[in-house]
């Protein structure tokens, strides 16, 4: 059979998850600050081979997925079963419109399953008609008796580890598990277990270590430290901003419209709190300045307001595999008074930029009645950003970026 460009999936995710401990069903909590079921979904979403991915998820999780996975393509999420094999079986019944050649069924709590895999298990699929990932069990395996003592010692040579995504031709599959709905067996642990039981050969195709299931506290724990040692390029950038006043009834501070007597005379909406925080990501990630980007030449950005400069630089960020750790903003001026709204300010940057706000800084002085500031001419603003990089980051591409 030739490699088929109708692939879709199955995306399990309507388990609890109960054996993660507190925090809800483990599929929505957050690993390396992205939910679980966002990054096991993107991988699928936005694989050139796959055409359509299906959800399948608790009807009481609804506002959860929607939340979680917001940005990504995917089917309308269908409702799951009291078994992981109703669920795939509702997720196949779901695709059966699309007729695809090929589906990978995954497990939501496999966050980092990688393209690689994927692509694997489409050829597989497409070769065998039925194939599963697998990895080498490194440890040697002890079978018990019922009294716990040793059994037997099976050959590690010949052992694998199983893991999703697990792929098949869709027309057997699906008949597959039909079949096994219809006379009432309910009890298999895979889809390739379902897949033998019907008859199918399933054949195997090299997995990876690290799509490992999350199942434990502990596994979040271990994930959660290993995602921070690939991020171990710490850097700081700094910003600085002005804008004077002019004519107007407010001013836009941290993307807060702040009622005053006064507006700036600015380019753009003149914020001089965002434009000194992009400074400093820039600067942080070595990648120019916020003129240079977003040239006040332009009359593009006549105007423009600044919390889309926020998100491109944010943006450029994520783009080299990076996350950021700490935003931090002091405002100069004697009015308006930054108190009152510092929280408002906070909530506002965590917003714009996506990370929390215990991550958001934002503190006000003035200068003691000293300079322009003093006199009440314009504001300043100092910015500094925190960012975590990857150590082996790829070469950057300004081409890959427009606005």
């Amino acid at each position: 059979m030739a490699k088929s460009q109708r692939t879709a999936v199955v995306l399990v995710a309507a388990g609890r998850g109960l054996r993660a401990g507190a925090g809800g069903p483990k599929q929505y909590r957050e690993i390396g600050g992205v939910p679980v079921i966002f990054r096991a979904m993107e991988a699928f979403s936005t694989h050139p081979d796959v055409f359509a991915v299906q959800p399948v998820v608790n009807p009481d999780d609804s506002a959860m997925f929607t939340a979680a996975v917001a940005g990504l393509k995917h089917e309308a999420p269908t409702n799951g079963g009291t078994t992981r094999q109703a669920s795939v079986l509702a997720g196949l019944e779901a695709l059966a419109k699309h007729e695809p050649d090929i589906v990978l069924i995954h497990d939501a709590a496999r966050p980092f399953v990688s393209a690689g895999v994927i692509s694997r298990a489409i050829e597989a699929a497409s070769r065998t008609g039925a194939a599963i990932p697998v990895v080498p069990v490194t440890d040697t395996i002890k079978v018990t008796s019922e009294d716990g003592n040793v059994a037997d010692t099976p050959d590690r040579a010949r052992l694998r580890i199983a893991q999703t995504p697990q792929s098949f031709r869709f027309d057997v599959i699906l008949e597959a598990h039909r079949r096994a709905a219809k006379q009432g067996r309910s009890d298999f642990t895979d889809d390739a277990a379902i897949a033998e039981w019907a008859g199918l050969t399933v054949a195997t195709f090299e997995g990876d270590v690290a799509n490992m299931k999350l199942t434990t506290p502990e596994d979040f724990v271990r994930e959660e430290a290993r995602l921070a040692s690939l991020l171990g390029d710490i850097r700081t950038g700094t910003g600085y901003d002005v804008h004077a006043f002019g004519e107007g009834d407010h001013v836009m501070i941290c993307g807060v419209r702040v009622p005053h007597t006064r507006g700036f005379l600015a380019h753009s909406d003149g914020d001089v709190g965002l434009h000194a925080l992009v400074d400093a990501i820039l600067g942080a990630l070595a990648d120019g300045d916020i003129g240079s980007h977003f040239p006040p030449s332009n009359a593009k950005w006549k105007g423009a307001s600044s919390d889309q400069f926020l998100k491109y630089a944010i943006e450029r960020v994520t783009l080299r595999g990076g996350r950021i750790a700490n935003l931090e903003v002091t405002m100069i001026c004697e009015r308006p008074k930054i108190g009152p709204l510092r929280d408002t300010m906070r909530a506002r940057i965590a917003e714009i930029s996506g990370v929390d706000i215990s991550r958001v800084a934002v503190k006000a002085t003035t200068s003691e009645r000293l300079g322009f500031t003093g006199r009440e001419e314009g504001i300043a603003a100092t910015a500094s950003a925190t960012i975590r990089l990857p150590f082996n980051e790829k070469t950057f591409n300004d081409k890959t970026w427009s606005v």
